[in-house]
């Protein structure tokens, strides 16, 4: 029988998904979507029920998820999105029964979009953007770590190997793993580009094509899924935790960003006659998100490990300012033009909500482009070798220092809450909050080796 491999964005119709099923011998379809906190949630459903499952008919409890409803309205329903229904490669096993799963919206029980659905929110944010004439087009870069477990099987800080960038095997011992999850995502319909061994030890990096918010969206949750079973199957724990370990690089997802334009039919950003072949839009969106970027931190860097990564002297980037080519600086134009014209921000991390963060770019972008937000000269100095009064006499700020000081900023900006939505903005809010009140309050062992027998 031959491998079923989706094909992004073509939605099957309900006869094709049932014929694939029987075909496939499917035992379980499992509806997936994600909480506030864009952690993976899923119901799995005998395939005898696919009837239900494409009728919108199946129902959750949305009072028991991050974010959602109230114990007195938690009625609510699985919209399962045909475009994303696939068979989950490392779930087939020759002459046994197989797993799909469908990407679903979840819609209140009277038929309507729930606006606290990252998804649906989403959606909305795309709707908006497409009756200005944009699309916005994202090409992931999420890094991950791999360790070993220990004999119960708990996840360990102990790295797979001692590789560094561009390693190869014996030093790589990533390399067959990463050959696996490539296999498996080429399987579920991604186009991969690259793979490789990233700077610090155990650290790796999975390249794959960019594409409209949503899917991007999709593909980041999917890749994570398959990157953490796959690596579970081989005895190691993968995880996209932003700082690890102390004292060697964290892990980003850096997003690379454009705008395509529908009536023209072609990359907004790219204008052979201006300035560096960037197009206004670019430049725009460059300054949008530069103006922007300290009230959305939090959404792009949700927790309180995430700032421990954004320091200086591990190549992350700190400083608010943009260049043609300096990766000291928090945007960076890669090289390429024509249709690969793009900008890449550096800041974002694997914990984040991969739809909440483009509901959020792509809003910031549509308000760059409509109130022509011009940014500043561009950095061709290295940022991190430049001293406070340098930085300051050059007008460039830093990011937030913590997960608290996000949060007060985002609290306040009213295109994050435009972006999110009031209630995804409040909930969010509300849960990063107690979040730092329980890092706060939390005794950590660097405190009892830093204290306790000193006084």
């Amino acid at each position: 029988m031959s491998t079923y491999i989706p094909q992004p964005g073509v939605e099957l119709s309900k006869e094709e998904i049932k014929k694939l099923i029987v075909e496939h011998n499917v035992k379980f379809v499992r509806l997936q979507f994600v909480d506030i906190n864009g952690m993976v949630k899923n119901m799995a459903v005998p395939a005898g029920q696919i009837d239900k499952i494409l009728n919108n008919e199946l129902m959750l409890d949305g009072s028991s998820i991050k974010g959602f409803r109230s114990i007195e309205t938690s009625d609510m329903c699985f919209h399962p999105d045909r475009s994303t229904f696939a068979i989950l490669p490392w779930r087939c096993k020759e002459g046994a029964w197989n797993v799909a799963r469908i990407i679903c919206d979840i819609y209140n029980s009277d038929g309507t979009p729930f606006e606290g659905c990252p998804r649906c929110n989403l959606k909305r944010v795309i709707k908006e953007a497409k009756e200005m004439g944009f699309i916005m087009n994202v090409g992931p870069e999420a890094e991950f770590f791999l360790f070993k477990k220990d004999e119960d099987g708990t996840p360990t800080t102990s790295t797979h190997d001692a590789a560094g960038y561009y390693d190869v095997g014996p030093d790589d011992k990533g390399e067959d793993i990463r050959a696996e999850i490539v296999d498996n995502l080429e399987r579920l319909g991604f186009e991969i580009e690259a793979s490789h061994h990233e700077v610090a030890r155990g650290q790796h990096e999975i390249d794959f094509k960019y594409a409209d918010a949503l899917t991007a969206a999709d593909n980041i949750v999917t890749f994570k899924y398959a990157v953490k079973a796959c690596a579970d199957k081989n005895g190691l724990h993968a995880t996209f935790m932003p700082k690890p370990i102390y004292g060697i690089n964290g892990s980003g997802m850096h997003c690379n960003i454009s705008l395509y334009n529908i009536k023209e039919g072609k990359n907004a950003f790219y204008s052979e006659d201006s300035a560096y072949q960037l197009s206004k839009e670019a430049l725009y969106t460059i300054g949008a998100i530069l103006e922007n970027v300290k009230d959305f931190t939090a959404v792009t860097n949700p927790t309180v490990n995430s700032y421990k990564r954004l320091v200086p002297g591990y190549e992350a980037p700190v400083y608010i300012a943009w260049s043609l080519s300096n990766r000291s600086a928090l945007i960076r134009v890669p090289a390429k033009r024509g249709n690969a014209t793009r900008i890449e921000l550096r800041s974002p991390d694997g914990s984040c909500n991969p739809y909440l963060v483009m509901a959020v770019l792509l809003t910031v972008a549509m308000e760059g482009v409509k109130n022509q937000v011009k940014p500043p000269l561009q950095t061709e100095e290295n940022i991190y070798e430049m001293s406070a009064r340098e930085r300051k006499r050059s007008h460039i700020d830093s990011l937030p220092g913590s997960l608290n000081e996000a949060l007060a900023l985002m609290k306040k900006s009213k295109i994050v809450r435009q972006a999110l939505g009031e209630h995804i903005f409040n909930e969010f809010v509300m849960a990063k909050e107690i979040e730092w009140d329980r890092y706060r309050t939390d005794v950590s062992p660097w405190e009892t080796k830093e204290y306790l027998e000193k006084y």
